[in-house]
């Protein structure tokens, strides 16, 4: 299983060997298994085809497209008025589930060898897999988040490939700055990847979003909070794509909830807990955190009654 050198050894035949480049800037790099998530309707299928166009005008390009069909694949890269297609690299291919083949009882070992069967005809060295959920669907369950894992990461280190892994978050408080424990499913998920970076809404504006990198092995980190990307989703010539914007700080695009915002969520928490649900069912549907509910669970139990009026009897005064 382990192959032992003297560690002189190691850094001696490591240095002959070609160094790693960056596929896109400095968030996934060659040989690496990689992460993007995002809630839904952010945008990170539309940033990952963007990222698979890029590379692909170079290289070939594997996107295997769990989430859209064919149809809706076209219609997303088509302009409505002039009618007028994008023209992706003839590189990058894209694939798409045969639903005549795919089958609930569809076990993560033949997904993933289907996956490198269709890269391998394609001479694709370069995947993308859009998403996660289709591959481990006990995402939950630590040890078999670690098991699909280490499948993948063994077919990474086997048939020497970069994979993009896209990945959801589970509802989030969008006034937190966004970290590691968004990424939905077990932390083992996280743990294995190489690399890993996630797109935010902005809480300023609603039709810009942000990309911010939390993990990294290859280089250090260059986009964190401090200096996130900023985009903006623009149509152009049929190509639906993240346009770059500038550099800003996370904390200039967090949403900063109001006095009326924050009534709300505490009558949301109030219905929920008068349904029955527990602090961590509360928080995983509003996506707050624990602390933040259990804090409002304590207001709600100790929120004083309005004392009682005495009625004043009829044909008094009340003096």
């Amino acid at each position: 299983m382990f192959t032992v050198k003297t560690a002189n050894e190691t850094v001696h035949d490591a240095a002959l060997r070609p160094v790693p480049r960056n596929l896109f800037m400095t968030l996934w790099y060659e040989g690496e298994v990689t992460c993007l998530f995002a809630d839904s309707n952010v945008g990170k299928s539309i940033f990952a085809v963007q990222i698979a166009d890029q590379i692909a005008t170079t290289e070939p390009v594997l996107y295997v497209d769990c989430e859209l069909s064919e149809k809706q694949f076209q219609l997303r890269y088509t302009d409505k008025e002039s009618g007028i297609m994008h023209k992706f690299p003839e590189m990058l291919y894209h694939a798409v589930i045969n639903p005549q083949k795919f089958d609930a009882g569809y076990h993560e070992e033949k997904i993933l060898s289907d996956i490198a069967n269709a890269a391998e005809q394609q001479h694709c060295r370069i995947i993308i897999i859009d998403n996660l959920s289709y591959l481990c669907n006990a995402a939950e369950k630590g040890s078999d988040a670690g098991s699909f894992m280490v499948k993948l990461m063994n077919l990474k280190k086997e048939k020497d490939w970069s994979i993009l892994v896209i990945a959801h978050t589970p509802k989030r408080d969008p006034s937190r700055p966004i970290t590691q424990n968004d990424l939905a499913g077990s932390k083992r998920l996280y743990n294995f990847f190489d690399s890993a970076f996630a797109i935010g809404m902005s809480g300023r504006d609603n039709k810009l979003r942000y990309v911010k990198q939390l993990k990294a092995r290859s280089c250090e980190i260059q986009y964190g909070g401090d200096n996130i990307l900023l985009y903006e989703i623009v149509k152009t010539e049929g190509f639906l794509q993240f346009s770059f914007v500038g550099n800003a700080r996370e904390s200039e695009h967090l949403r900063v909830f109001t006095p009326d915002d924050r009534e709300e969520r505490k009558q949301q928490v109030a219905e929920l807990k008068a349904a029955g649900k527990t602090i961590r069912e509360v928080a995983v549907e509003l996506g707050l955190s624990k602390s933040t509910v259990g804090r409002l669970f304590k207001e709600l139990e100790t929120v004083p009654t309005c004392p009682t009026v005495p009625r004043v009897p009829a044909g008094t005064t009340g003096q």
